[in-house]
């Protein structure tokens, strides 16, 4: 069984896997996409701006950054 850091890590990582392939993203789309609340897509947001590997140049949009990252 999974705990919820797993779920987590999977989530945020399912997340920027899908903004790198889609370039430009909103946080509606990212939401039915995933299906989950908008508080908890902004919070992995959050965490994935933290580490450089997001940016939003502007209100609801996000993108990839060119940070390298090694996907396990």
């Amino acid at each position: 069984m999974k705990t919820s850091t797993d779920r987590m890590l999977t989530r945020i990582k399912s997340i920027y896997l899908y903004i790198k392939q889609r370039g430009t993203v909103t946080t509606n789309e990212l939401v039915e996409e995933f299906g989950i609340t908008q508080r908890t897509i902004q919070r992995d947001l959050n965490v994935l701006e933290y580490n450089n590997l997001v940016e939003s140049p502007s209100r609801g949009k996000w993108n990839a950054t060119n940070k390298k990252t090694k996907v396990s």
